[in-house]
């Protein structure tokens, strides 16, 4: 299937995928850092942002083939890999199926067990159902920054200080992705990634410290499953690194996939 995209700057390809509920212009506040040495290709997930849902069930699996499929039609197939929450679940198995180069995974999923993984299906379901019902409000409650930090406290470390810009285009795009809800159960009803020990480039997994909805202890179960990969703590991190340290997200990304490298 065809999936919408937007390329920028100039380099090596770096793929950016963004995770459920976003599209391609969650990754806003890292664009100007990287663009530089990189040739950027953002691209939105089937059902988000302007790329269409895949027709029946909305799996990991059937996630990751469409995007390996658009990897192999844009020639991407030695590009390296960024990916948040989801979208960094999706680029680990892209990186397990022998695909791309270097590959930074911030928060990814999948690592779940137990009871977090009846925390991540309800704690989302209702979260989502929430923003729904203020879709009309959102423009004024981004403007502030107690009701910022009441919408995106399960998301981010420090939503007040988030550029409200930021936060109205992220709230209308997770009340306007028609996959939310047929993803999320799929993804509590699932398997779990797996992992590989051996991978086309380096693994870099990023993790924020105050992450409440992939918490923290699941980055272990992350590099027992992909055991050659580096992890790097975001201190006064929640969900998204991009959002709450996108300067030192930015350097880990060049730092994985070598700022200079032919």
């Amino acid at each position: 299937m065809s999936l919408h995209s937007e390329r920028l700057g100039t380099g090596r390809p770096l793929l950016m995928v963004h995770g459920l509920g976003a599209n391609l212009r969650t990754w806003d506040p890292l664009l100007s850092a990287l663009r530089g040495s990189r040739e950027l290709i953002l691209v939105d997930l089937p059902g988000h942002g302007r790329s269409a849902p895949l027709p029946g069930r909305q799996t990991v699996e059937a996630y990751a083939d469409a995007l390996a499929g658009f990897v192999k039609s844009q020639g991407l197939t030695t590009a390296d890999l960024v990916g948040s929450s989801v979208g960094g679940r999706l680029v680990l198995e892209l990186a397990r199926r022998g695909i791309g180069r270097h590959c930074v995974a911030l928060d990814p999923g999948g690592f779940w067990c137990g009871w977090e993984t009846r925390w991540l299906h309800w704690s989302l379901a209702a979260s989502i159902h929430l923003v729904r019902l203020l879709r009309p409000f959102h423009p004024g409650l981004s403007r502030h920054a107690v009701t910022r930090t009441l919408l995106l406290a399960q998301l981010s470390a420090r939503p007040w200080v988030l550029p409200p810009q930021l936060v109205v285009a992220e709230l209308q795009s997770l009340a306007a992705t028609p996959v939310f809800d047929a993803m999320l159960r799929e993804l509590a009803r699932g398997p779990l990634q797996q992992g590989s020990a051996k991978t086309p480039g380096l693994i870099t997994l990023g993790w924020g410290r105050q992450d409440h909805l992939l918490l923290p202890r699941q980055a272990a179960r992350a590099r027992v499953a992909f055991p050659s990969a580096h992890l790097h703590w975001f201190e006064r991190c929640g969900h998204f690194p991009h959002w709450d340290q996108p300067a030192e997200t930015a350097r880990l990304i060049l730092e994985t996939v070598g700022a200079d490298a032919p």
